[in-house]
């Protein structure tokens, strides 16, 4: 996932929400590489939610993560996936203060040899979609 700029580091306070891109496998199926997700910096996170954070070892890394539940220090998160790893597993409680953001919205963008109109339909139909909590937790995060 991209780093943000020092610019958009100051510019959160006037505006809330930035845009971020996944890449890699952590989070399917809920989240796909090439994903486009709409973040809401600063807002308040509850177990379930789809979130935005700093890496605690490499804090310039950027990732997204589902918040699985409040800890002493902070959160645990987990991907969606849990054979791709790199989460809470691997590195423990994530600090409040590395925790950026909550995911809104995904936007899927179109795959380029999309051409006949019933793909371009169901691609148009799935493409944007809220990111919720609960609604959308995995059978992984369920099951625990």
């Amino acid at each position: 996932m991209p780093e943000p700029s020092q610019e958009t580091e100051r510019g959160r306070a006037a505006a809330p929400f930035g845009l971020a891109e996944v890449t890699g496998p952590s989070m399917v199926p809920t989240l796909h590489h090439g994903d486009q997700l709409v973040v809401q910096y600063g807002a308040r996170v509850r177990p379930g939610d789809v979130v935005v954070l700093r890496h605690p070892f490499q804090q310039d890394l950027l990732v997204v993560k589902r918040a699985a539940e409040r800890r002493e220090g902070g959160w645990w998160v987990l991907g969606d996936n849990a054979f791709a790893g790199g989460d809470s597993t691997d590195y423990g409680t994530v600090p409040d203060e590395l925790v950026l953001g909550r995911v809104r919205l995904r936007y899927r963008p179109r795959p380029r040899d999309q051409r006949s109109p019933l793909a371009v339909l169901r691609w148009a139909l799935s493409a944007a979609r809220p990111v919720r909590g609960f609604g959308s937790v995995s059978r992984r995060l369920r099951a625990r």
